[in-house]
């Protein structure tokens, strides 16, 4: 992956976004559980920004939990920043460059389904943490390592490389950040459910999440997974399971 501003990526996140909203369930799910956290936070007045805010899912709900915080959104897809609400104040930027230089320390940094897409998260959370207003907070939501064990089980039964994007540990993510600095966090799990595999696979391509360094594989590899993909004992259907790791800095 060469970050955030990769072609494939960009392409397909553009894609998407014209539907993104009506396919992107779960990240809405989490966006507002990230936003209802955010609530019980003491997170000072000011500069409050969504990184990697797509189409403002996340920023969306901050701001309907507390009407009179704006949220700057900013994100790498101009595509997904057109599809924002209307009077919404959205920056194009490429995270992978740092952060942009901004008039005010951000009193909030928080980050719904991007950082996983970044080169070296690690360095970026710990870039980010170092902006903050001293105080101020980080709220992040990601994808983590375990996700997906049914593509890894068919896969590795099968035999062929598992093309899921790979994605960080919340050990690897959490390396440079001061432990007294990590306030909570918490582990969620949420299993997706479709007839088939082909089913389960194509709501991450509608979202523009298919992207992955990894090589494609062949209609024979592709058919060999899906005969070893497990299904759920009680009624078949096709499972995806993903974890999600919620985590809340203060600097």
């Amino acid at each position: 992956m060469k970050g955030f501003f990769h072609p494939q990526i960009l392409e397909n996140f553009e894609i998407a976004s014209s539907n993104y909203n009506k396919q992107a369930k779960l990240q809405n799910g989490v966006a507002w559980r990230l936003a209802k956290y955010c609530t019980r936070l003491n997170i000072p007045k000011g500069s409050w920004v969504d990184l990697g805010s797509g189409t403002g899912l996340l920023a969306d709900a901050l701001e309907t939990c507390d009407p009179k915080q704006g949220v700057l959104r900013v994100d790498g897809s101009s595509g997904m920043l057109k599809r924002n609400k209307a009077g919404s104040l959205t920056q194009l930027w490429d995270l992978n460059l740092g952060l942009p230089s901004w008039s005010e320390q951000p009193s909030l940094l928080a980050s719904s389904f991007c950082l996983q897409w970044l080169s070296n998260p690690s360095q970026r959370l710990e870039e980010w943490f170092a902006s903050l207003l001293p105080g101020g907070w980080i709220a992040i939501a990601i994808p983590i390592d375990g996700s997906f064990p049914q593509w890894h089980f068919a896969a590795q039964a099968a035999g062929v490389s598992c093309t899921a994007m790979p994605l960080p540990s919340k050990q690897s993510l959490l390396e440079t950040i001061p432990v007294q600095s990590i306030r909570f966090h918490k582990l969620l799990r949420f299993t997706e459910t479709e007839d088939d595999v082909p089913a389960v696979l194509r709501t991450m391509r509608k979202i523009g999440a298919q992207t992955s360094p990894k090589s494609s594989l062949g209609i024979k590899e592709w058919r060999k997974i899906n005969d070893l993909w497990p299904r759920s004992k009680k009624n078949g259907v096709t499972q995806l399971t993903w974890l999600i790791q919620l985590i809340f800095i203060q600097r």
